[in-house]
């Protein structure tokens, strides 16, 4: 019986197509690193590394999980909201806007290697 995937392939890619996209994404890393480390332009100047040396004890690899500050299960852009608003006193970010998700490939660039653990606490 032939598969319901057998007419489906993945587009090919050579070493040259790996590192443009390791590029990319190290870009987009190092605006995070940027935007953790104070670019975030909130008026009160405090910043995430503040409370998160290096991105330390946001544990990326445990989302989504329960926040008792939120009250309910999120994904971890809406507890890096919750961060802006309230400690930053900013506006919150859009999930796809450019910025968190610089934030969160920092965030997880930093915690490399670590295994998942959704719902950890």
């Amino acid at each position: 019986m032939a598969s319901i995937f057998s007419n489906v392939h993945a587009d090919s890619f050579d070493e040259s197509d790996l590192e443009r996209w390791r590029a990319e994404y190290m870009s987009v890393v190092d605006e995070g690193e940027k935007l953790f480390h104070g670019g975030l332009g909130n008026e009160n100047t405090v910043s995430c590394d503040q409370c998160h040396p290096n991105a330390s004890n946001t544990h990326p690899e445990t989302y989504p999980k329960f926040q008792k500050q939120i009250g309910r299960v999120v994904e971890q852009w809406e507890m890096i909201n919750w961060c802006i608003n309230n400690p930053l006193e900013a506006n919150s970010l859009a999930a796809d806007d450019p910025r968190m998700i610089a934030l969160q490939a920092y965030i997880k660039y930093e915690r490399r290697g670590v295994e998942l653990a959704p719902g950890k606490h």
